[in-house]
């Protein structure tokens, strides 16, 4: 659909409501949207990100429908399909366009779209282009996501389109934003499985953006911000340092064992003013489990013992945990087993690259006894100590 966002700033994008994982990974519970804008100027056309493959025949025939009969520039962000995906069709529509990008998104494109060399244009960072009475002026932007990222800001209307920063997996009738629980949670959980690992270029980025105090923000997934404080401060939040007064709770329970011991310690951090989050690694959805890795301090781990190792449910969590590099500073594990093994050894050294306080695991052979429990009382009361000195209680 195209629609206005400012004069002769058009949305051109695609909603996908049907689209349920994202990155054969990511669950998507509201579909997503794939942004692109064109940017008409008194003597250029530039079209700002292009469309996934799936839509690329849509996306095509839009432009003639809009009377859209010329493009000069092809301007790509980013060299990931989902937005780079439709360029080839674009240059055998419009022959004469050229694709602008940095010299890392060329390379991209280069490799991944088989784009020839010759019909790329590499501006490198601050460098601006003129389609007549606007101007695009380009600023790279690499770790939000790929090595490859740039801003595209649009002087004269003020606006800046931001690829996949600032964005959400959303959909929408209207392309400009409404401010909304649904949105928040899209963004964060948008934040959390993309961003979450680059959160100090974030808030570089963050605030850049603030500085320029731009009118509107333009990302590539989900609507455009006509506020742009609204995205810009819930980003500055949940890419920021310190975590929140917060325990995550994960686990996998095969006869209840773990999950108890879980239940107890859930019901002891309550006590003492600590919510916590349980999240079922078996049947749980990923999204929010990285959503909560946003916000959580603590991280607390159950899980059952399969074949002398962790259930394999745990490693996975493990390893999203480790690459996802949550602000988290405190973990433990709480554990049962039927026979032996090592349950901990593994995921403890999965997790040492984010350098956690490792308070001291709980094992338990079959089901807790009295004196676990007072171990488990004991973890709790370690984890209070630590987060009152981290001045969240």
């Amino acid at each position: 659909m195209f629609q206005k966002i400012k004069d002769n700033i058009l949305y051109a994008g695609m909603n996908d409501k049907d689209r349920v994982i994202f990155d054969e990974l990511i669950p998507l519970d509201n579909g997503t949207s794939y942004n692109s804008y064109i940017v008409i100027g008194s003597e250029k056309t530039a079209v700002i990100d292009t469309m996934y493959p799936k839509f690329t025949k849509e996306y095509l025939k839009s432009f003639d429908e809009n009377g859209i009969t010329k493009i000069d520039y092809i301007i790509a962000n980013h060299g990931e399909q989902d937005h780079s995906g439709s360029i080839p069709a674009l240059l055998e529509k419009f022959p004469n366009a050229v694709v602008v990008t940095n010299a890392v998104c060329a390379k991209n494109i280069q490799e991944m779209l088989l784009v020839p060399a010759e019909k790329i244009k590499i501006i490198t960072n601050g460098e601006e282009l003129s389609l007549g009475d606007k101007t695009l002026k380009f600023m790279i932007s690499p770790g939000v996501h790929w090595p490859d990222t740039m801003f595209t800001y649009i002087k004269e209307d003020n606006v800046i389109c931001t690829c996949d920063f600032l964005g959400a997996h959303y959909i929408f009738d209207d392309v400009f934003a409404v401010p909304s629980k649904d949105l928040e949670k899209s963004a964060k959980k948008y934040f959390a499985e993309i961003m979450m690992p680059f959160s100090v270029v974030c808030r570089k980025y963050v605030q850049q953006i603030r500085e320029l105090k731009v009118d509107m923000v333009l990302p590539s997934h989900g609507p455009v911000h006509k506020n742009p404080d609204y995205i810009l401060d819930l980003y500055a939040d949940w890419a920021g340092e310190k975590g929140k007064n917060l325990v995550l709770l994960p686990y996998v329970s095969m006869y209840n064992s773990t999950e108890e011991m879980i239940d107890y310690l859930a019901k002891k951090l309550e006590e003492k003013g600590i919510p916590s989050i349980k999240y079922d690694m078996v049947e749980g959805n990923l999204g929010d489990l990285a959503m909560a890795l946003v916000d959580g301090t603590t991280i607390v781990l159950g899980t059952s013992m399969v074949l002398a190792g962790p259930h394999p449910a745990a490693f996975n969590t493990v390893y999203l945990a480790s690459v996802l590099r949550p602000k988290a500073k405190i973990a433990s594990f709480i554990g049962s087993y039927g026979w032996g093994g090592d349950l901990f050894g593994k995921m403890a050294d999965m997790l040492t690259p984010l350098k956690l306080d490792v308070i001291e695991p709980i094992l338990v052979k079959g089901k807790a006894k009295a004196e676990d429990y007072v171990k488990i009382d004991n973890m709790a009361q370690t984890i209070y100590e630590k987060h009152k000195t981290l001045g969240l209680l």
